[in-house]
């Protein structure tokens, strides 16, 4: 059908409107990545779903559709954890998660992490921004990054979206437009530009109780050994310091399990439920509420600063981020059986040097 005549299925208000089959729903989304459909009619397309509240059967379409455009390369090693944090980054805190890849490398665990440049409706600081302010590269191409994984000076690589799938990528600025979040917003984490031989681990985040069975539903349609569903600051991986959380995961074939964080158990106390701002953080004319006035740019550079010192041997709520949510992904793993032991072999790699060893080398090679 002509992207019309999908418009006339879904946008027909809250009674006539009718859910499309996983093939329209694909066939749809390649007419918007190949450039087929007229921008107006793209637009409305993908809000009219997001209104609608898209069905499983389109999620799954428009997946499809993203997967055939990905670029995607095998890493000659055995296991490689996947990081996705929100595309549209951070606000509130400092997303330390940028970090967590060269200390789970350290720890014996390839680990990519995937992002862009900007993405709405936050816009905020996001793991490109952060890892292009403490000087690493971040425009590989997924054969790149994947070469990257293999070095065993290295061990990780973040892979932007541009390189990843440049179609999607191309519709940045009309999801700008749009405003809200489309579902692109939540199949982008999936897509998984650089596997493992063997095995390929997810370890994203949510916020909203819906998304968990969602996100572990599709992560096994995009051939993902397991995936980590965690209930994290702002939508991201590394959950609270100072209270209970959970994730939600699947391990091959079985069902999927929540399982109860307490960062005490990891032995981590703090005052703070997340790397607070710094101070005097360069400000922005906010669009509306959800943008935020801190400058993402400004907070990239803090976070840089801050994330170097921690994999210097810097004690704060930094480093304890990064123990933490590393140590999450070993116990997830299994590589550690308890969290007593997951949080003593992360600090281990932050305390000789290896995690900044890697990080260094990240920017050299």
């Amino acid at each position: 059908m002509s992207m019309r005549q999908y418009i006339q299925r879904i946008a027909t208000g809250p009674e006539l409107s009718k859910d499309l089959s996983r093939e329209e729903a694909k066939e749809a989304a390649q007419q918007i990545l190949s450039g087929a459909a007229d921008p107006v009619q793209a637009a409305i397309f993908l809000i009219a779903l997001r209104m609608k509240r898209e069905t499983m059967d389109e999620n799954r379409g428009v997946l499809d559709a993203l997967l055939d455009d990905t670029n995607r390369v095998t890493a000659r090693v055995p296991r490689v954890l996947d990081l996705a944090d929100p595309y549209d980054g951070f606000t509130r805190g400092m997303p330390a998660a940028a970090f967590l890849p060269p200390v789970l490398a350290a720890c014996g665990v390839p680990t990519v992490s995937n992002g862009a440049e900007a993405i709405g409706p936050k816009y905020g600081a996001t793991h490109r921004k952060v890892l292009r302010a403490a000087g690493v590269p971040v425009d590989f191409k997924p054969e790149e990054a994947a070469r990257r994984l293999e070095d065993p000076l290295i061990g990780w690589a973040y892979v932007d979206q541009r390189f990843a799938c440049p179609a999607l990528h191309a519709l940045v600025d009309l999801r700008t437009r749009i405003v809200k979040r489309p579902c692109l917003t939540t199949l982008e984490v999936l897509l998984g530009p650089v596997r493992g031989a063997e095995q390929t681990h997810l370890v994203t985040g949510y916020v909203h109780k819906p998304y968990p069975p969602i996100y572990t539903a599709l992560a096994r349609q995009s051939g993902y050994t397991s995936a980590q569903i965690v209930r994290g600051v702002e939508g991201g991986v590394i959950p609270s310091l100072n209270q209970p959380s959970k994730f939600f995961a699947y391990h091959d074939d079985h069902d999927d399990k929540e399982t109860r964080l307490d960062p005490i158990e990891f032995g981590i106390v703090s005052s703070v439920r997340a790397v607070p701002l710094p101070e005097n953080l360069p400000s922005q004319e906010a669009q509306d509420d959800i943008q935020g006035v801190i400058d993402s740019d400004g907070l990239a550079v803090a976070t840089a600063r801050e994330g170097v010192e921690a994999l210097e041997g810097v004690h704060g709520p930094f480093r304890e981020s990064l123990v933490y949510g590393a140590a999450i992904s070993l116990c997830y793993l299994g590589i550690e059986k308890n969290t007593e032991a997951a949080g003593a072999l992360v600090r281990r790699a932050l305390d000789s040097g290896d995690a900044r060893g890697r990080f260094e080398a990240a920017k050299t090679a």
